[in-house]
């Protein structure tokens, strides 16, 4: 595919983005919204429906021949099967739904587009904080028009580190004792509630570093635009997930370069 193929790609993500954006808006500002909860714990709520089958359906009509991963309505597609040639969108309609039914503005849509082992196309749009950042491979990565750049913070004692806990509360064991580990060796610790926003956030310099195991459509788009101003993306273990490795949240740590190292083996557990 060529660079001009890539950059409509994110000409249409940015369009679906801001118009999911609004939703949101809306869905807020009139109450509208009802709240369920889907594997008996974990929050969904009408808006986030709603925007999953307006970016869905827009997408198979402009883009019939791509697939969709999608954490409410397409989250089981088996992409070993899939040609490396299929370019496949990877969509979470409301990143933070629990902010969201809270009315806390750490809330965005995330759309990211993954090809051939890559991630492609990344838009992240946090409509409650008027900022939406996206990059394409290779282009940088920007929030609204400005370019971004990661911290160049080389301390982590003055690190601020991003990262959350996962709705099953029998896994908190291991991460309350790496989050112990991080926060005795830096700055403060923030559990935000959004990592498709967490990892845009890295990439302007509000946070240093960011770890979580998270799904696919958390942060498919975010880790590229992270890793477009210039962070290093990686695990703190081994890759041993079910999903191609560039859209596998696994054991997710994402950093200044200065800092990744020195993260990666508080965050071993003995």
């Amino acid at each position: 595919m060529t660079n001009s193929t890539h950059l409509e790609w994110l000409g249409f993500a940015k369009t679906l983005a801001v118009k999911a954006g609004e939703m949101m808006v809306e869905a807020r500002k009139k109450a509208v919204f009802v709240r369920d909860y889907k594997n008996d714990h974990e929050l969904v709520t009408t808006t986030d429906l709603a925007i999953d089958q307006y970016l869905c359906a827009h997408i198979m009509q402009c883009y019939p021949d791509h697939l969709i991963l999608s954490e409410e309505s397409s989250p089981d597609i088996d992409l070993e099967l899939v040609s490396i040639d299929t370019p496949v969108w990877v969509i979470d309609p409301i990143d933070g739904t629990v902010n969201f039914a809270h009315g806390h503005a750490h809330v965005a849509v995330s759309i990211g587009l993954y090809l051939g082992g890559e991630r492609i196309v990344g838009v992240v749009n946090a409509p409650f904080l008027n900022e939406c950042y996206w990059s394409c491979k290779s282009y940088g990565a920007y929030c609204n028009n400005e370019r971004l750049t990661v911290s160049d913070n080389s301390v982590l004692r003055n690190a601020l580190v991003a990262t959350g806990f996962p709705y099953n509360k029998d896994a908190l064991g291991p991460i309350i004792e790496r989050v112990s580990h991080v926060l005795h060796a830096c700055q403060d610790v923030r559990r935000n509630g959004s990592a498709a926003l967490d990892l845009c956030w890295l990439a302007t310099g509000r946070l240093d570093a960011y770890f979580e195991t998270v799904k696919p459509w958390d942060m498919a788009a975010g880790a590229l635009i992270a890793e477009e101003a210039g962070a290093k993306v990686g695990r703190y273990l081994p890759h041993q997930g079910n999903w191609p490795e560039a859209i596998d949240g696994e054991s997710l740590l994402v950093s200044s370069p200065a800092l990744f190292d020195e993260l990666f083996i508080l965050l071993q557990l003995d």
